[in-house]
C-alpha cells in the first residue's frame, strides 16, 4: 500500500495524464477504463499515465453501512465494467468466478448481490491497482501552472500526509470526492448522535450498555435498514422510528422507471431544458429518494404490528413528526418532537439517535479556489459541466478538470449512483484520449464514443 509517494516517471518535470482526486468506485471504475484502454493502445497508440489519492488509509464504501443481509438495489450487472465492456476481466462475474462462488451464484436466485458481497468485489477491483493509489493522502489544493503566454496546460495537486507534503503535476484532473453526510441544521454528532454511515462503527460500542430507547430520522432506505437493525441488535430496547410522512413509501424499481438509470437517459437529461430537467427530476425522484425497499417496509410493518397484538411494542412509528431541538447531555439525548398535524411539541429522552438524513455532493471547487475564476457557471451559479464530465472554463485553461458525482444538475439522477459507473468511466477516457480541440470547443461526444 502506497502512501503518497511519487510514482510513474520520476522528476520534478513528470507530468501524469489523469490524477484522480478520491478512490471509490468512479475513479475505481475509471482506473479500469484507463487500464483497458492502454491494452487496447498498444505500443502504438496513445497510453494515459495517471495515479489516484485517497484520503481513507485503505479502500472502503460505505463501510458504516455493510449490515449482514443488506441487498443491493441494482442488478451485479451494473458493476464497474459491464455496460461499457462486457468482455472485461473486472466484471462481477469474473469477480465470483475468481472467488470460487459463481455456480454458488447462480443458485442464489436474484441478480442482486449483498451489500457486503457487492463491497468485496470492489475491493477485489481495487486491489488490482494498489500500485497506483496513494492511501491516506488529504489534496491541500489544486495549482494552475501558468505558461509564458498565460495558459494553463498542468495542474499542480499539493498532497499532504503523515510522510509530508508531495506535489504531483497532471494534464488531467478528476474530481469524485463522494458525498458528504448530511445533519439537519443545527445538529452536530456526538457520542450519542451519529448520522448512519457511522453505524456499525459505532454500534459495537453500544452493544453490552442496555439502551432502554433509541431514535432513528428519516424515511429512506438507510433509516429503515438502521431501525431494522437496531431493532434485532437491541433486543431490549425500544426503537423510535421518526419521520414526517405517514410511513415508509416504496422505492419504484419497475421496467420502465428504471430507465431514468439507462446511460441513454444521461443524452435525453442533458440536452433537456432546464424546467425539462427538474420536471424529470421530480417524476422519477421516488426511483432513488426517501423511498425503501418494498419487502423490508413489509417486514417491518409486520413486526411492528405483531409487537402490538402482542403488548410489547417495541418498533414505534412516529410518524407525522418532524425533529426540532437536539440537546446531548452525559448519559442521554433530548428529542423536541413536534406534530406536522397540529404544531404541538414534545420531549422525548433517547440512549443514542442515529440521522439517516442523506448526503450532499461535495463541492468540486472545494480543492480547486485558484481555478474558480476560470469555471464558467449557468444563470443559478451552478458549474457548467460539458456532457464528457470537464468543467467549461476559459479557454486559457487547457488542462481538464473532470467531476464524477456533483453532476446531476447537468447530467441526471444517476450521477451520485452506481448505475453509470462503467459508461461515464469510459466517456471521460475518451474525452481525455481524444485529439486537444483547437480555440475552446470541445470534441463532440458522438464522436468519442467511436474512439477506440
Amino acid at each position: 500500500m502506497s502512501t503518497c509517494a511519487p510514482s510513474g516517471p520520476a522528476g520534478a518535470e513528470a507530468v501524469l495524464d489523469v490524477l484522480g482526486v478520491g478512490f471509490g468506485p468512479s475513479n475505481l471504475g475509471l482506473a479500469i477504463a484507463l487500464a483497458e484502454h492502454n491494452d487496447v493502445a498498444g505500443a502504438g497508440g496513445r497510453r494515459l499515465t495517471a495515479r489516484f489519492l485517497e484520503r481513507q488509509p485503505r479502500f472502503g464504501w460505505h463501510r458504516g453501512m455493510l449490515i449482514d443481509d443488506a441487498t443491493m438495489r441494482i442488478s451485479y450487472l451494473k458493476d464497474l465494467v459491464t455496460l461499457r465492456n462486457p468482455t472485461s476481466p473486472f466484471s462481477f462475474l469474473s469477480y465470483l468466478h475468481d472467488r470460487g462462488r459463481l455456480v454458488d451464484f447462480i443458485n442464489y436466485g436474484s441478480s442482486m448481490p449483498s451489500r457486503l458481497e457487492f463491497h468485496d468485489y470492489l475491493e477485489w477491483a481495487a486491489a488490482a491497482f494498489a500500485e497506483q493509489v496513494d492511501y491516506g493522502c488529504e489534496v491541500v489544493s489544486v495549482e494552475p501552472e501558468i505558461g509564458a503566454d498565460g495558459t494553463v496546460d498542468v495542474l499542480t495537486v499539493v498532497v499532504r500526509s503523515v510522510a509530508g507534503e508531495v506535489r504531483h503535476r497532471a494534464r488531467n484532473v478528476v474530481v469524485a470526492t463522494g458525498l458528504t453526510p448530511q445533519l439537519p441544521p443545527g445538529v452536530v454528532a456526538g457520542e450519542r448522535i451519529w448520522h448512519s454511515r457511522d453505524l456499525l462503527h459505532r454500534a459495537p460500542d453500544a452493544v453490552g450498555t442496555s439502551p432502554e430507547r433509541v431514535a432513528v430520522v428519516g424515511a429512506g432506505q438507510s433509516a429503515a435498514e438502521v431501525a431494522d437493525f437496531l431493532h434485532r441488535t437491541f433486543p431490549g430496547a425500544e426503537v423510535c422510528a421518526i419521520f414526517s410522512r405517514y410511513g415508509y413509501s416504496p422505492a419504484d424499481d419497475s421496467p420502465f422507471a428504471n430507465r431514468i438509470f439507462d446511460p441513454g437517459a444521461v443524452d435525453d437529461f442533458f440536452d433537456a431544458s432546464d424546467d425539462a430537467k427538474q420536471r424529470i427530476l421530480g417524476y422519477h425522484a421516488n426511483t432513488n429518494y426517501s423511498v425503501v425497499d418494498p419487502e423490508l417496509i413489509t417486514d417491518l410493518y409486520r413486526r411492528h404490528y405483531h409487537e402490538r397484538v402482542a403488548g410489547t411494542e417495541r418498533l414505534r412509528i412516529l410518524n407525522l413528526t418532524r425533529v426540532g431541538d437536539v440537546v446531548e447531555t452525559d448519559d442521554h439525548v433530548e428529542l423536541a418532537l413536534e406534530s406536522v398535524v397540529d404544531g404541538s411539541r414534545d420531549v422525548v429522552a433517547v440512549d443514542l439517535v442515529v440521522f439517516a438524513t442523506g448526503y450532499r455532493s461535495g463541492d468540486p471547487l472545494r480543492l480547486l479556489p485558484e481555478l474558480a475564476g476560470s469555471c464558467r457557471r449557468d444563470p443559478s451559479g451552478r458549474l457548467r459541466i460539458g456532457r464528457d464530465y470537464r468543467l467549461e472554463t476559459r479557454p486559457d485553461l487547457r488542462a481538464g478538470v473532470y467531476v464524477q458525482g456533483a453532476t446531476e444538475h447537468t447530467h441526471g439522477i444517476s450521477s451520485t449512483l452506481l448505475s453509470n459507473v462503467a459508461v461515464r468511466a469510459g466517456e471521460i477516457v475518451s474525452s481525455i484520449a481524444a485529439p486537444a480541440p483547437s480555440g475552446d470547443a470541445r470534441t463532440d461526444l458522438a464522436e468519442l464514443r467511436t474512439a477506440p
